[in-house]
């Protein structure tokens, strides 16, 4: 009797959250679309899967851009992957919203029944984006290809909401006149779900992260401080910053009262004309960037340098086969044992922007080609600054290519195999670490279990450090 009772029980509260469940599915094809700049960035398949430019807003190598997307009449029309009933589309306009006018479904006749168009007055609302203004500043001087964002002219999303639900819908056909807004247009992604309730956009991360402590900012009193490293036994911190016009690294000995001695510009570790910063520190070696090169050549601009208690010797350049990068500089990290490295550039190859790739060292020390780590791991948009865990499987890295806070975000994704082009979904560290800013140059002290990372708001650069425990970083 007790049995039945609960079985009775458990089914309908099976019942009853399966009606509250919302069923929501993404753009997965490409039907029919009116025009396409082509490229991999704001090309025509930007608008497959779930927003990419959201909840953040504004302009995003990772959505569609049409040719009349200032003032014309565009038309796309996206299939789903599986039938359903749909009571509701989304459509994620990142950049000037409010040009959606019809909105039409295929329930699988092949024919289109017109479900929403905008009122005449022009004014059906749309969500509009809280994110501040200040988050478009860029590190403009960065030696990393980092484009100036244009300001974020009114995101929003067009919530149609149909007067009646259609089943089994397997395409949606959507049009817009991009006159009714002025400025430029780009729309993120296209949504249908079997509810009225509007979809929520959540950045993938876990509550572990949004419930870390507030970080604490290191300030030393440096313009643009970037690539911050600290030593393995966590008593010297290292950072560049731009001092008399070119990149100076400068380091900082914990004391005992646990504060930070005045900054010392380390000249040993400074003496390019430019871009001198640390992206490896060992008590052994210390791979280094700021070295002139040339292009199309196996010269990369890197060096590994011996440490030998403080005292610097050069040891030899690094160099990739067939090394070709857009820009003068790269990020870069490397194993323990310098048998794998991965940089983020930008080639013929990439993603769209700059995508992070991995090359094995061969007999004679030098490195093999370098191969992209995937659809997954890399955007259309740029990732770079990367650092690899000792366990070589956890990587963090920065990335203004997925949902996030703002500007450029931290993120960390697991390798999944020894191929090293399988990563897992990268997971964004939550909004104690991210901001509406810029976050960059992440590296965790596995000693002290540590977090540092370079931020910029409102105009302003620091140092951030948060604790995060190892077991919740590095899940292998």
């Amino acid at each position: 009797m007790k049995k039945s009772i609960f079985y009775i029980l458990f089914s309908l509260f099976f019942v009853l959250f399966s009606a509250n469940a919302q069923q929501i599915q993404w753009a997965s094809k490409l039907i029919k679309f009116s025009t396409d700049l082509g490229g991999k960035q704001n090309g025509i398949k930007r608008i497959l899967g779930k927003p990419d430019a959201f909840p953040q807003g504004g302009s995003s190598a990772n959505a569609w851009m049409p040719k009349n997307s200032l003032d014309g009449r565009e038309i796309i029309e996206v299939g789903f992957e599986k039938p359903q009933t749909v009571k509701q589309v989304a459509v994620y306009e990142n950049l000037n919203s409010g040009c959606v006018t019809k909105i039409s479904v295929d329930n699988g006749s092949g024919n289109y029944e017109t479900v929403w168009s905008r009122k005449r007055d022009w004014k059906t609302p749309t969500f509009k984006s809280t994110a501040s203004a200040d988050r478009a500043y860029y590190f403009g001087r960065k030696r990393r290809k980092v484009q100036e964002v244009p300001s974020v002219f009114n995101p929003g999303i067009e919530y149609a909401v149909l007067e009646n639900a259609v089943a089994n819908v397997v395409a949606v056909k959507v049009e817009f006149s991009f006159a009714l807004v002025p400025g430029q247009k780009q729309i993120d992604a296209i949504g249908i779900s079997d509810s009225e309730e509007p979809i929520e956009i959540k950045i993938n991360t876990i509550p572990e992260f949004d419930n870390l402590s507030k970080p604490e900012s290191l300030e030393f009193e440096n313009s643009e401080v970037s690539n911050v490293i600290v030593s393995q036994d966590g008593q010297k911190i290292f950072y560049s910053a731009f001092v008399e016009n070119k990149d100076v690294v400068i380091s900082s000995q914990k004391q005992a009262d646990g504060k930070w001695s005045e900054p010392f510009a380390e000249s040993s570790l400074s003496s390019n004309d430019e871009y001198n910063y640390l992206e490896y520190y060992s008590d052994s070696f210390i791979l280094k960037g700021g070295v002139g090169y040339s292009k199309n050549t196996t010269e990369t601009g890197f060096e590994f340098i011996e440490n030998k208690n403080g005292s610097y010797q050069s040891l030899k350049p690094l160099k990739i086969a067939a090394y070709n990068n857009y820009e003068k500089t790269a990020d870069i990290t490397i194993t323990k044992d310098a048998k794998i490295l991965i940089m983020g550039i930008e080639t013929d190859f990439t993603q769209g922007g700059t995508d992070l790739y991995f090359a094995n060292q061969k007999e004679d020390g030098t490195y093999g080609l370098l191969q992209n780590m995937g659809k997954v791991i890399n955007s259309a948009s740029d990732e770079g600054m990367p650092q690899l865990l000792s366990d070589t499987k956890t990587l963090l890295f920065s990335s203004i290519g997925y949902s996030s806070y703002g500007n450029y975000d931290i993120y960390v994704s697991y390798r999944l195999d020894d191929t090293w082009k399988k990563w897992s979904e990268p997971i964004n560290l939550g909004n104690k670490v991210n901001s509406d800013g810029f976050e960059g140059s992440p590296f965790y002290d596995e000693t002290s279990e540590t977090l540092y990372f370079t931020r910029i708001l409102e105009g302003k650069s620091s140092i951030g450090r948060v604790k995060i425990p190892k077991k919740l970083m590095m899940k292998n």
